[in-house]
Parts: C-alpha cells; structure tokens; sequence
C-alpha cells in the first residue's frame, strides 16, 4: 500500500466520525489531491459532516429515479464508456453491490455488461491502483447504472493523469463501440491541456465531462470544450409541497467558468461571457451513495463526478446517444427543469462574480446549472 493510499484511507476514517466536530462546516475533502501542472484530476468529494454505514446512506438510484421522473423502461443497451486513471480492482464486485441493494440487473464481465481494460483497451496488464481515483470509477459506474440499467459499460483505465493518456482512453472508449464517454475529471483550462481537444470529438459520439468542483473560476478542461456536454452540479432534496416532490438549487461548489479560449458556439446565447460558458446542464451532484470497499462500505460523496456520469447514462437510456450534443439540448431547453436559487460562491454570497449568473442560478440559463436538470428524458 503506497503513502498516498495510507494517507486517503486516513482521510476516509477522519470522515467515518473521528474528526472533530468543528470539521462539519469545512469543504468537502478532495479524494484526488490537486496533481499540479500537465495533470488532470478526478473531481469527487468527501462530505465531511457524515460517516461511513453499513447501508447507502444519500440519495440512491431510486432517489434519482424519483426526481428526474425517469421512465420504467431501462432502455436500451447502449455502450456508455468510461475515460478514468488508474486501476480500481474491487470496481466490478462494488458496482455489483450498488445494483443489487437498488434492484438493478447485474452487470457482470460474464454476461458482457461489464468490460475493463487499460488505455490500450486490452485486460492486461492494468494500470497501478490509486484510491482516490478508484473511489471515482466507483461513483461514475454505479451514476451510469443507476440512470441506466440496461446499458454496459467499458471502463477504460489511464496508466497515468495525464493529458496524453486519458486522450487515449478516450479514444479507446470509442474503438470498443462506446457512444457516449463519460470524464468526471479536469484542470484548468490552458493551451496544454488543450492541444488533445480532437480526443473529445468523434462523430456519432457524445461526450459528457464534469464541470468542477470549485465553483466559480477559470473554465475546466475537458468540460470547456465546445464538442462536450458539460454538467454542473445541484443540490437535491425533498419538497413534499410541490408536485415535483423534489427541490434544487445550485450546488455550492459545482463548477462554472467562462473560456479564456474556446471561441462562443453559435447555440450558446448568454451575454456576460464572449466565449465558451461551463455548464450545459446539471444534476445532483452531493449526497450520493454509492458502495466503496477500500473505505470500509457505504458512503456518500459529492461531485460533479456524480452529475456527468448519470447525465451521460440519461443519454444513453434515451436511445439518443451521439446524436445528443450540445447544441441540441440548447434547441430542446425547454425540456429541462429550470433551477433558480443557490449559488456557486463558496462563500455563499454571490460576490465571486458580482451576483452575476455565471454563478447565481436565476431563473433561465445560467452556468452553475446551466439549462437545467433532466425532466425524463425529453431533452435528449
């Protein structure tokens, strides 16, 4: 077990109850260190306030199910790939406890569900394992299957963070028959990081990305790009007063961004950014169960990490996988449930930018939450 690995699992036992109480109120705790320049980064969180259970403790499949008004047919079996770092080795006996415990059909590698390979898309030899980002492939697993029962999933593993080899994933992903990837990572947006945006465009491929957990700052790569649907983050809770049954607002740390780069696409239509605006659109992006063995079991954790990974399994349950790109969701805008509170300040007062959109929802587009959250899936 490498000193990273110790350390996070130290993190993980701060978080089951033996931290202070004073934590309670600190941000989330970064299950993948920031990883400095030429690397990319997985975007889950720690909620610092709860512990480690012996059941989901979060909002589950069903939960989601509920909110998003999902439809009782699992669709069809689309291929949904996965782009991520590092090796996850319990990956497919965890995805197998979330199913279960949420009544969703097994995916196995025995009945062809279930498929994971290195980024040169072959089974052996994988990649060196890490446990923040194995906490990530968990989380972006079991969203895919909680929004999509019926689809299967490739995980392709990165033998590093790095730009040029989770290009390749990329690529990988959609040479074994992937039409929607999914990328719950980022860095800030720059030339380097940049000079591997063809990766992110395949024709008849959509490609979903996380738009950041630090709310409103410089722009998140892959998620600023213009070929990629990016997915902030909400809030969800229970409204037992509205006819939806559910309330969101903005979750206080999902990102948004306006691109120092990438040009305005012609559908984008908002008028404080003249370039690229991150997000597109959202989902619940805190208190999300899932099953994690190297932390002990159930867990919830936060993150856009969460939001891409089940918007991109909606895709592929709508039977619209590759045709649904970003331009189209803005020309079916009025699919989406509109959120209009909360913010992405994390000091909650909006003045990160002059209680502006780019980081107050209100009511239309704004970029924490973009067009909004699924409402079925009629916006696909």
């Amino acid at each position: 077990m490498n000193r990273r690995w110790i350390g996070l699992l130290a993190a993980v036992v701060a978080v089951a109850g033996f931290a202070p109480a004073a934590t309670a109120a600190t941000a989330p705790r970064a299950a993948c260190p920031d990883p400095g320049p030429g690397l990319l980064r997985c975007l889950t969180t720690y909620p610092s306030a709860h512990a480690l259970a012996d059941g989901p403790i979060g909002w589950g499949a069903d939960d989601l199910a509920s909110a998003y008004r999902l439809p009782a047919a699992p669709g069809p079996d689309t291929v949904v790939g996965i782009s991520i770092a590092y090796d996850a080795p319990n990956l497919e006996a965890d995805l197998a406890a979330y199913r279960a415990q949420y009544g969703l059909p097994p995916c196995t590698t025995a009945n062809g569900c279930f498929r994971k390979v290195n980024q040169q898309g072959l089974a052996a030899p994988l990649p060196e394992a890490d446990f923040g980002w194995a906490l990530e492939s968990t989380l972006d697993v079991s969203m895919v299957s909680a929004a999509c029962p019926s689809c299967r999933l490739v995980v392709v593993e990165g033998t590093t963070p790095g730009f040029a080899d989770l290009a390749e994933t990329e690529d990988t992903a959609v040479r074994l028959g992937a039409s929607v990837v999914s990328n719950s990572y980022g860095a800030r947006e720059s030339g380097a990081p940049l000079a591997f945006a063809s990766h992110y465009r395949h024709p008849g491929v959509t490609v979903v990305a996380s738009s950041g957990d630090a709310g409103f700052t410089a722009a998140s790569y892959p998620a600023v790009l213009a070929t990629t649907v990016s997915v902030g983050g909400t809030t969800l809770t229970r409204d037992p007063s509205s006819a939806r049954g559910w309330a969101e607002s903005a979750w206080q740390y999902g990102g948004s961004g306006c691109s120092a780069y990438i040009a305005k696409p012609s559908w984008q239509k908002d008028t404080h950014c003249g370039k690229r605006t991150v997000a597109d659109i959202a989902s619940a992006a805190e208190d999300i169960a899932i099953h994690y063995t190297d932390a002990g079991g159930w867990l919830p954790v936060n993150g856009t990490s969460a939001s891409a990974p089940y918007i991109a399994g909606l895709i592929g349950r709508s039977g619209q996988a590759g045709a649904t790109q970003p331009s189209s969701l803005y020309a079916k805008a009025a699919s989406f449930v509109d959120i209009t509170t909360g913010n992405n300040d994390p000091s909650g007062a909006g003045r990160k930018c002059g209680n502006d959109y780019l980081c107050v929802a209100g009511p239309g587009y704004d970029a924490p939450t973009g067009l909004g959250v699924p409402n079925g899936l009629t916006g696909f």
